[in-house]
């Protein structure tokens, strides 16, 4: 492959393709970043910003006990550019990282319209650029040209799955004479909490299975893959409807809640996590669904506290695309048969946010590595982002379903640590092992920044 060209092409503004796009270009290559929004909107997306977060506003736990706290610090050695952003725009959520979306989509659309070296153009790509290298972060919601385009050049099938978005209700409707705020296990009171007695929960799971959901969208309805779906993000209705204890030991579980009325630990309960900084807006964590909008409202009202809910966003569902990555990609995230041509975000099957920023470094990481004569290299198995790149490039292709970070991905630990004490372990392996990698396989300059 040459080793000097004008401008690397970044197909996505998403958390993936922005991510690429500034480590291209710190590293001192033009970057073209290609986004379809505003000019070709989406089922899910509200804003023309870069990194929209869609789903939710957690980046997950910042905990080094837990698995995304620890890829957090590995993509923080990394050089991660978006976790900055994230910190500088971060709401309270306890031990989590939780993000004002405005706020973090347009501090990222800003830094990618003020650096030098980076095109912002809002233009819908039709079909996968024959230049190379080139970074394909087009997304779960890729537009249908350009996913007939990519299913042609991969020749495999796309897998649909779909997506379910939670509710966001405004916090001065919100009855805080019944709701308390705190966080499990006494870690402060970041959260929003509804307590449900067992009557109450009962009621409430009757309600949501009768409750009748949205019909498919055409492009839907039409997908074979429509009835499949993703089991990070089920439907709270589907959940319910696998047996009537699945919520409770599910989004609504109450350990380590004690309601301060009663002193004691609720039979259920639905939290609410700060959408904003001021605390104006609250998500429902984990009630993503797909129940129909009036009936939607009458559902959540019913709850304790929630009477006077004023929803600024009620639950919605939409089809996400993915590849069949074990067949196409390496662990570093190259197609296969097309050298020079990378793929980034939750497309490749590196699931969440977290997983979706990560993708993007290794992917841009990866390009510059190719651009330097050398051969593209993911981090060691031991580390959590290793972990997920030999994951899409090596799970088996039939079964193959995204994964977000977990430490079971992670090859076992020597004696018989458990507990936290097993979790202090990855952690401290991941960053020996992630240290001895960037000392062996440091970052090389590309000659185009030369």
């Amino acid at each position: 492959m040459a080793q000097s060209l004008e401008t690397v092409t970044v197909v996505g503004a998403g958390l993936a393709g922005s991510e690429a796009a500034l480590q291209l270009a710190d590293a001192g290559l033009r970057v073209r970043l290609c986004e379809m929004r505003p000019v070709r909107g989406t089922a899910a997306h509200r804003t023309a910003h870069c990194a929209e977060l869609v789903c939710s506003n957690s980046l997950g736990s910042r905990l080094p006990d837990r698995a995304a706290g620890v890829l957090q610090a590995e993509l923080r050695a990394l050089g991660c550019r978006l976790l900055d952003l994230a910190e500088q725009n971060a709401v309270p959520a306890g031990g989590a990282l939780a993000v004002d979306r405005e706020l973090f989509g347009a501090a990222v659309t800003a830094a990618l319209e003020a650096h030098p070296r980076v095109e912002l153009r809002r233009e819908e790509v039709l079909a996968v650029p024959a230049e190379r290298p080139c970074i394909l972060a087009s997304g779960p919601l890729t537009s249908p040209a350009l996913a007939a385009d990519l299913a042609r050049l991969a020749g495999a099938e796309h897998l649909a799955f779909f997506d379910a978005i939670a509710p966001v209700v405004t916090g001065e409707s919100l009855d805080r004479s019944v709701i308390f705020a705190a966080a499990r296990w006494d870690q402060g009171d970041d959260y929003l909490n509804v307590p449900l007695t067992q009557q109450e929960y009962e009621a409430f799971v009757d309600a949501l299975l009768a409750a009748p959901a949205h019909p498919l969208k055409d492009f839907e309805a039409a997908d074979p893959g429509a009835a499949r779906f993703f089991e990070r993000c089920l439907p709270v209705e589907v959940l319910a409807a696998r047996g009537r204890e699945s919520l409770r030991f599910g989004p609504m579980r109450p350990v380590g809640l004690r309601d301060p009325r009663t002193g004691q630990r609720p039979w259920a309960v639905i939290q609410l996590r700060r959408e904003d900084r001021a605390g104006q807006l609250w998500n429902l964590v984990g009630f993503q669904t797909n129940v129909r909008h009036g009936e939607q409202e009458m559902l959540f009202r019913s709850l304790p506290g929630l009477r006077n809910a004023e929803f600024v966003r009620l639950g919605s569902m939409h089809r996400n695309t993915f590849l069949n990555s074990p067949r196409l990609l390496t662990s570093g995230l190259e197609f296969r048969e097309h050298p020079g041509l990378f793929c980034a975000g939750q497309i490749t099957g590196m699931e969440g946010y977290l997983g979706n920023v990560a993708s993007g470094l290794l992917a841009a990481h990866s390009l510059l590595r190719r651009l330097a004569g050398e051969e593209p290299a993911a981090p060691p198995r031991s580390t959590l982002l290793g972990a997920l790149a030999h994951h899409v490039a090596e799970s088996p292709s039939a079964s193959f379903q995204p994964m977000k970070a977990e430490f079971g991905l992670l090859p076992p630990l020597p004696g018989l640590a458990r507990g936290a004490h097993r979790a202090a372990a990855h952690a401290a392996r991941s960053a020996a092992d992630l240290a001895e990698f960037q000392a062996a396989r440091p970052l090389p300059l590309p000659a185009a920044a030369l």
